[in-house]
């Protein structure tokens, strides 16, 4: 349709004409909607089947001993996996070197007196 077709007519006959225009859009877009989400349905059903099974539980790991404590407070430990925690950054900025806040495994002694 050229401009001077819609110069041309009246605000009534603009009007039909929008709501026609919003008619279309609606159907094809319901349309597309519907086609997209029996895409996603059938891609869905695809990768249930693939090895990736949500269902199946991840393998128990075992747990992971602390290697560095903090000095001023003995119960926050760290186990040198992640982020390092603050008060480890702080004392590092502060000058103080990673190997000071190690957990020294206990002596050969030790261990034998225990068993």
């Amino acid at each position: 349709m050229k401009d001077r077709d819609l110069n041309s007519m009246s605000v009534d006959e603009l009007w039909a004409l929008h709501e026609r225009n919003v008619a279309a859009l609606v159907r094809k877009i319901a349309a597309e909607k519907a086609r997209l989400e029996q895409r996603l349905r059938e891609l869905g059903q695809n990768t249930a089947d693939s090895s990736k099974n949500p269902d199946r539980a991840r393998r128990p790991y075992p747990p992971v001993l602390p290697k560095y404590r903090n000095p001023a407070e003995p119960a926050e430990t760290w186990a040198g996996r992640g982020k390092q925690p603050r008060w480890l950054i702080a004392q590092l900025r502060s000058g103080k070197e990673l190997g000071d806040f190690r957990i020294r495994p206990p002596s050969q002694r030790a261990r034998r007196r225990a068993r």
